[in-house]
């Protein structure tokens, strides 16, 4: 007869890594700095002459405002996500995380998603880049609020799930701008053959295609890294031991 016996002693639990041996959480609060420093400051002054995007001819000062306002609380959204998945702090400091968690949903994602879908009606692009940005919207509020919900029911394993893909797509304005400058570079040589020497239709086209790779790449990154996370542990799970009784 054999029987499965608990021993916890044999196998001490992993000890928790140091903030410090996360390599990435330092670039990514160092990216998400810059980026907010480098963007929000054109839309404080209250000038529609400093808007970095072309604002809407008929509306400009109204333009302008929403887009100031999404951009402010975006900012919010920005960092805070950044501290949600910062291991260490949730680890060491539960309380932190969680108000940093009420801060992204209440104080970043419902305004700033909510004055983003007023931007991207009033965006100057084509219909196909609008439906993209509104699309882009309403799946952030969902996964916001799927993963809020879970948190709620304390489902931690899913409130997880759900807010990796929150924070893929809050990111997706950052990597927007990395989207743009690789189409820009894949698509120039094309400029006189394929455009017929219309710098602005390229310029177009480089501003769709962004919008809509920048949150549907950074989707299926996070989903390739849940659906591969699980079998990673599940290979480093001791086995279990069994004696002869």
């Amino acid at each position: 007869m054999t029987q499965t016996l608990d021993r916890p002693d044999s196998t001490p639990a992993p000890a928790r890594p140091k903030w410090y041996r996360r390599p990435w959480i330092v670039p990514l609060f160092a990216v998400a700095g810059l980026f907010v420093a480098a963007r929000l400051p054109f839309y404080l002054t209250f000038d529609t002459g400093d808007s970095l995007v072309e604002l809407q001819p008929a509306n400009p000062e109204t333009h302008y405002l929403m887009l100031s306002a999404h951009i402010l609380f975006g900012s919010v959204a920005l960092i805070t996500c950044s501290m949600q998945v910062w291991t260490w702090l949730r680890q060491k400091h539960p309380k932190v995380h969680r108000i940093s968690g009420r801060l992204y949903v209440f104080l970043g994602v419902v305004p700033s998603g909510i004055f983003a879908l007023v931007v991207s009606i009033m965006s100057t692009v084509g219909p196909d880049g609008k439906i993209g940005n509104v699309l882009l919207s309403l799946l952030w509020f969902a996964t916001t609020f799927a993963g809020f919900l879970a948190a709620r029911r304390h489902d931690f394993q899913a409130h997880r799930r759900w807010m990796i893909r929150s924070f893929a797509l809050c990111w997706s304005i950052v990597v927007n701008r990395v989207w743009i400058v690789l189409l820009l570079v894949i698509l120039l040589p094309f400029k006189d053959s394929y455009y017929g020497g219309d710098m602005d239709a390229l310029v177009a086209d480089v501003a769709v295609a962004s919008i809509w790779l920048s949150w549907i790449v950074n989707l299926m990154i996070a989903q390739w890294w849940l659906d591969r996370r699980p079998k990673r542990r599940a290979r480093n799970t001791p086995a279990t031991k069994v004696a002869a009784a």
